[in-house]
């Protein structure tokens, strides 16, 4: 079960009581899985619902209503895995993750989760264009090499979702020297200063 603040988080991004159940299944599957894959630290197990899961679905929140969103280098599911069982089977997602051993529990968490959601387990870079709607990655690049993922998987007038610690501001102005883009910011929920960057517009300078 989730502690109180990530409860109250949850419910303020109006997630229902049945997704929790199946979030809650996918929390017991990520702990027994981690062990064996290593799909997220030991230590941030014990943080699992606030670390792992308000924090994709704070994500989530900001993109919910797109036809088709796409997260790359999914790893152990966050926030893309999150984010299909929020859905609630309504439109789109693709999760792309190159290790099969994590591509596996991800298929894995769509069956038990009952998930409208694709995994694809091949590089980032080989897959077939997404064209989605909205893109997102955690923890996986610095911004720009991101933005040259997003050239190649977000379709037209569509957005890019990527979290970032308190060094979010440098990455932003190393990725200006080489790209256009347009820019919001959101403070993130559950890390002081860092941020949830909202981009689209993208081009090379």
């Amino acid at each position: 079960m989730p502690d109180s603040e990530a409860l109250d988080l949850l419910y303020s991004f109006d997630v229902s009581r049945e997704t929790i159940r199946k979030l809650e299944v996918y929390v017991d599957l990520l702990r027994r899985w981690t062990p064996k894959i290593n799909l997220v630290s030991k230590s941030s197990l014990d943080q699992v619902w606030m670390r792992h899961i308000v924090d994709s679905a704070q994500i989530f929140h900001m993109g919910a209503d797109c036809l088709h969103w796409g997260d790359l280098g999914s790893g152990g599911g966050f926030p893309g895995m999150v984010v299909a069982i929020l859905r609630e089977n309504q439109g789109r997602t693709t999760l792309v993750e190159s290790d099969q051993r994590k591509a596996a529990f991800l298929r894995s968490v769509v069956r038990e989760c009952d998930a409208r959601c694709t995994v694809i387990s091949q590089r980032i870079e080989a897959a077939e264009p997404l064209n989605a709607d909205v893109l997102s990655a955690r923890a996986l690049a610095d911004l720009d090499t991101l933005l040259g993922f997003v050239q190649r998987h977000m379709g037209t007038n569509g957005i890019a979702l990527f979290p970032k610690g308190a060094s979010w501001e440098k990455e932003v102005d190393q990725a200006r020297r080489k790209w256009h883009f347009d820019l919001e910011t959101r403070k993130s929920v559950t890390e002081p200063g860092a941020v949830i960057l909202k981009v689209k517009d993208v081009s090379l300078v």
